[in-house]
């Protein structure tokens, strides 16, 4: 094996959550008379709340009410988790099994806090497969900064230049690219930027497709040539 830990995000990479986040945050912005702008939101995908919390007040501007906002926009959320469960995005269950498998440890690095990503991982029956979880507030700095990562790789014993990272979000690919990190990206609702394709880092359209690359991406190997 090329690595010796594997840390995942997880809301839009092994979670379909982005677009229920995406869809409270419109409703919000609506109920609230807040201007909505696709910008705004992508810029706060992978960021912890209190990153959020300063691109929001900023973004908005003068009136915005942070608090106001949060609370009506997890109030959107929570009402459209009441009637319908957190998909696991397709792949994911394929991909924690092939690692599972090695075996190797494995972590989750996201910018939720704490105890709503393990209650998110239970909900979903996923926790187990996970060694750590490292939440948004258990550290000072969001992603894009490398502290959460680097926090993931200290709690897995494990040097940095030893993990891999999936990540869905510019944000996180920066995160971890910064902790010097290898990162595979499974871009969600953004599609790379030239600045982030520029990283030199693997891209892939599905976590299936990742699965299907394991033993190049975590080997090296890559297979017998075809007839």
């Amino acid at each position: 094996m090329k690595y010796k830990a594997a840390i995942f995000d997880m809301d839009g990479l092994l979670l379909d959550t982005e677009r229920i986040f995406l869809d409270a945050f419109i409703n919000t912005c609506a109920e609230l008379d807040y201007k909505f702008e696709m910008p705004l939101f992508i810029s706060i995908i992978g960021t912890n709340s209190v990153r959020t919390k300063d691109i929001l007040t900023e973004g908005f501007g003068r009136g915005y009410n942070h608090d106001m906002f949060r609370e009506v926009w997890i109030k959107n959320v929570e009402a459209y988790l009441s009637t319908n469960s957190i998909p696991i995005k397709e792949g994911a269950l394929n991909l924690l099994d092939k690692i599972s498998s090695v075996p190797m440890p494995m972590a989750v690095a996201t910018s939720t806090r704490y105890h709503d990503a393990v209650n998110t991982l239970k909900s979903t029956g996923i926790i187990d497969y996970f060694k750590f979880i490292v939440g948004g507030d258990h550290v000072t700095n969001s992603k894009p900064d490398p502290e959460i990562y680097l926090k993931a790789a200290d709690k897995l014993d494990v040097d940095p230049k030893e993990c891999i990272v999936f990540e869905d979000s510019e944000n996180g690919v920066k995160s971890a690219h910064a902790a010097g990190m290898h990162v595979i990206q499974v871009p969600d609702l953004v599609t790379p930027s030239d600045e982030i394709k520029a990283l030199g880092h693997r891209i892939y359209d599905s976590l299936n497709m990742v699965t299907g690359d394991f033993e190049l991406i975590f080997t090296g190997f890559h297979g017998p040539a075809s007839a």
